[in-house]
């Protein structure tokens, strides 16, 4: 089964940066795209972004756009999600996914999930 490992979440001031990480492990081409999300209490999961494996084209929420970038380590399985200018509305547990099934947007579309990091960012 594919397995994948969030890191890196961490308690920020608004304003501060985080770099979130994802290894994936189960190889690496079955990885086409993968996406950021996140979710609050109370709330749904929300599509922060994604890349995709074989030409690293990116999208992001308008909610991150300017802020957030993510980028692939292809040796080492591994995504991350850098985020500056961080705000107290990014509170949340985010989470890495691989293999969409339909819309890259869409939680529900995708495969695989990790267990989420906790970032928390205080006024």
């Amino acid at each position: 089964q594919v397995q994948l490992v969030e890191s890196g979440g961490g308690l920020a001031q608004a304003g501060d940066s985080l770099k979130l990480s994802c290894a994936a492990s189960g190889g690496t081409f079955r990885y086409l795209v993968m996406g950021w999300f996140r979710q609050a209490p109370g709330t749904v999961r929300e599509f922060v972004g994604s890349i995709s494996w074989s030409n690293e084209i990116t999208k992001y929420a308008d909610s991150v756009k300017g802020r957030f970038t993510i980028s692939r380590d292809n040796a080492k399985n591994t995504v991350y999600l850098q985020m500056n200018s961080l705000r107290p509305e990014d509170t949340a547990v985010y989470y890495c996914a691989t293999e969409p099934r339909g819309s890259y947007y869409l939680a529900g579309a995708y495969t695989y999930w990790g267990q989420g990091t906790q970032v928390t960012v205080s006024s």
